[in-house]
């Protein structure tokens, strides 16, 4: 999926007689002139010439400097970004109805660029979000077919390798983030996976199989998430549902809920949050492991918080404790072995923060940072970040501004858009402190950084 020039952009650049150089510079020092930060260069900028979607406030701020240099008012659409009342038609879920369906589909998004991100809010249609979640729910499962007439044998050994892809592929995604490895990994899950879906194996390695090739798809969407692409990620996630009805995979299908839960609370779609992960709560009972329940029940405390509502939140994070207290009395499979009760506590730490609840959102987030293991750059970067946030909720801004500057030295996490997010959001949070030097000194480094970002 191939990027169109932004026409409207190099038209305007050229007419203001700005560079790609200058029109960085120019958004750099609005963004100071606001209190905020934006690590803009010219390697941005010739992204967005060559079609990639800038975000809101980027574009914003692009659109009023180029406006201030032609002497007249520039919106973000003259720029060629549209808005978010411009992108407000709900997207459609296509939850796929049969087995072909959703090879069919998954083979579709494989052939796009997880940086072909589009602009504007991703919105779902309640009605849409509903009807996929109660196909899951009440579904039969389809079956593998076993032993059909095929060129290819698929063997357990086959199964073993897709696993190991699949657990490679997450340990990047674990230290880099922001899609690293996506482009690979679709290009893998297109030529050596989804053909094999459709050979010949026996019931035992078709289940496996299948199994391993929702594992790795699950993956994709991930990484597109963490890019920023929503769309494509969503559509990822709703594909992978589909996929772990044919083998009745009932835990690992609820697992992909609390995703698409943990998307929509991201998003600011609360109520979406809350549906998804009640749905996957209710889903999994008593066909998933304590600990995949723990999981489950936090991303619905999670939604909770960010809905604010302390008492369906608090009732969440009673029952994943409750369940975590049980993880050793099953078995888990791997892909879950990532939620200890670091993550846990990572989790608890969002929560009391979206809740406004101080000193437990202090207590909690500095566990999750001392108990996290460093091989989980990614996530240490997060539960620094709502750990300055609860440090800041404290009153404290001195620690606040130390914390947040660990956060951003560690330098991977920056990859990730979310984690940009967190950044740019605790930016904003400190504006207020702008003349304060351990401010000033911490949004000149997330400039740098950012920066040599963009040149590595």
């Amino acid at each position: 999926m191939n990027r169109e020039p932004n026409a409207q952009l190099i038209s305007l650049m050229a007419e203001a007689g700005v560079s790609n150089k200058g029109l960085a510079k120019r958004m750099r020092d609005r963004a100071k002139e606001r209190g905020t930060s934006l690590g803009t260069t010219h390697v941005a900028v010739q992204r967005w010439r060559d079609g990639a979607g800038a975000q809101p406030q980027s574009a914003a701020i692009m659109a009023e400097v180029i406006g201030a240099k032609l002497g007249r008012r520039i919106t973000p659409s003259d720029l060629g970004f549209a808005g978010p009342l411009e992108q407000a038609a709900p997207q459609p879920v296509s939850y796929p109805g049969t087995v072909p369906d959703v090879l069919t589909t998954l083979d579709a998004l494989t052939e796009e660029r997880v940086e072909a991100t589009t602009n504007g809010r991703l919105i779902i249609a309640d009605a849409d979000l509903s009807s996929a979640v109660l196909s899951w729910m009440v579904a039969r499962p389809d079956g593998v077919k076993v032993d059909r007439p095929a060129s290819q044998r698929v063997g357990m050994r086959d199964v073993l390798a897709i696993r190991a892809a699949a657990d490679m592929f997450m340990q990047l995604d674990f230290k880099f983030g922001g899609g690293h490895g996506h482009k690979a990994l679709r290009h893998y899950f297109r030529h050596e996976v989804l053909p094999l879906l459709s050979a010949s194996y026996s019931q035992r390695v078709g289940i496996s199989l299948f199994g391993a090739a929702s594992e790795i798809s699950q993956l994709l969407a991930w990484t597109a998430y963490d890019s920023g692409n929503h769309r494509l990620a969503h559509r990822y996630l709703t594909s992978t549902l589909r996929l772990s009805q044919v083998i009745d995979d009932r835990m690992f299908g609820a697992r992909i809920l609390s995703n698409l839960s943990h998307q929509a609370n991201y998003l600011g779609n609360h109520a979406q949050a809350i549906q998804m992960a009640r749905a996957a709560v209710a889903g999994a009972k008593g066909k998933a492991t304590p600990r995949a329940m723990s999981l489950f029940s936090a991303m619905e405390a999670r939604a909770c918080s960010n809905a604010n509502d302390p008492i369906g939140a608090g009732r969440a994070m009673n029952e994943a404790e409750r369940y975590f207290a049980r993880v050793d009395s099953a078995d888990d499979p791997e892909w879950l072995g990532y939620f200890d009760s670091a993550e846990l506590m990572g989790e608890f730490c969002h929560c009391f923060r979206d809740l406004k609840m101080r000193r437990e959102s202090v207590i909690h987030a500095q566990r999750a940072v001392d108990d996290t293991d460093p091989k989980y750059a990614r996530t240490l970067g997060f539960c620094r970040m709502v750990l300055a946030q609860s440090q800041l909720l404290s009153g404290d801004l001195e620690a606040a501004v130390t914390t947040a500057s660990l956060a951003v030295d560690a330098g991977d996490s920056l990859q990730s858009a979310r984690f940009q997010r967190y950044v740019t959001d605790f930016q904003a949070e400190v504006s207020g402190h702008a003349a304060n030097p351990a401010v000033a000194a911490f949004s000149e480094k997330v400039r740098i950084a950012l920066a040599q970002l963009d040149d590595d």
